[in-house]
């Protein structure tokens, strides 16, 4: 854990502040999650909070409490330059650098000139003047609770902030079911029920809220699912024009690849995705045991993120990404073959 400049920050945030708290692009759950509770948590402590986040986010989270305020960069520029250059601080949540925000957005905070805090779980993350970073915790939504925790004000969390940290922790560990799940995990979990996170509401806005489309789109999906036994790898393939053809929206992908993973015998898997709006290949990784999908996408494919799961972007084609991706599988044989025991 790196715990930085923590009663600094709290110091400083003793006067009211204009306080900006961003999220990575393409948010998912514990990205709005932790940026919603995180603002609603300020504005009760008596600050400006907004949040800012790069892109637009799946249609299943626009339920979340707060999401009607938030500012998307790449369609409200003008209201969120304002915002930023308005801000006393900005924090930056569930991402460690700052390209993850996209070309643009990131051009805007590297020109900023006050002080960022970062509030994250993945590993290597960049150096700002503000840290919480432990790669152990199984979600950012996770972090804010502690860190509301270490500010001694648990008692300010209301039923919004509950559902929001729940969605995110929930979204994070494939509903609690992931090995960065802890016991303390499961507690902060009873402590959110108990502050008025409805569980059960929760889970269905985020996972029985299937457009017809996205089903179809899945089965596409498995029906593209290939399978390498040699090294107890699989992985999905996904074009722009299967896309199109079942009505693709933002979100409709998330958690695909977990499909791949949950095979008997695999350890690693992976899907690959045509991305026209960015012009490359989107690819997500996910691994069992000890095969490190992040060092993998650190090495290969621009990206990074935890042990077992992790991202990254080819400018291949989907082609010739699966077969430089197939091609790195004999370096690996022996360490997939012996990196999960059933």
């Amino acid at each position: 854990m790196i715990l930085k400049g923590f009663e600094a920050l709290n110091k400083f945030l003793e006067k009211q502040r204009n306080i900006v708290i961003i999220g990575h692009r393409n948010p998912d759950g514990d990205a709005m999650g932790s940026t919603l509770a995180l603002c609603k948590y300020y504005t009760k402590k008596g600050h400006n909070a907004t949040v800012v986040v790069p892109n637009e986010y799946p249609d299943f989270l626009h339920w979340l409490p707060g999401s009607e305020n938030t500012f998307r960069f790449d369609w409200q520029n003008s209201q969120s330059q304002r915002a930023i250059n308005n801000s006393d601080i900005i924090f930056l949540l569930d991402f460690n650098a700052l390209h993850r925000v996209g070309s643009d957005m990131q051009n805007t905070l590297e020109k900023y000139p006050n002080d960022f805090a970062m509030i994250d779980h993945h590993q290597q993350p960049d150096d700002v003047t503000y840290m919480y970073s432990d790669v152990e915790i199984c979600s950012t939504c996770q972090m804010v609770y502690q860190f509301i925790e270490m500010n001694n004000d648990l008692h300010l969390i209301d039923a919004d902030i509950a559902t929001c940290l729940y969605t995110g922790i929930m979204t994070d560990t494939g509903s609690f079911r992931f090995r960065s799940t802890t016991s303390k995990t499961h507690r902060i979990i009873a402590d959110l029920i108990d502050k008025g996170a409805q569980n059960d509401k929760i889970h269905n806005n985020v996972y029985d809220a299937n457009s017809y489309n996205r089903l179809l789109l899945l089965g596409k999906s498995l029906s593209n699912l290939q399978i390498l036994p040699t090294y107890k790898t699989a992985y999905i393939t996904l074009t722009n024009e299967e896309k199109n053809r079942f009505d693709f929206q933002k979100g409709d992908t998330e958690g695909v690849v977990n499909y791949a993973l949950s095979l008997k015998g695999i350890v690693f898997a992976a899907i690959f995705i045509e991305d026209s709006e960015q012009n490359l290949v989107k690819i997500s990784f996910r691994s069992k045991g000890k095969f490190s999908v992040n060092q993998f996408a650190r090495n290969y494919f621009e990206g990074g993120g935890h042990d077992n799961a992790a991202g990254g972007k080819s400018n291949l084609s989907i082609e010739e990404t699966v077969s430089k991706f197939t091609s790195l599988l004999p370096k690996y044989k022996e360490e997939l073959n012996t990196s999960y025991e059933n």
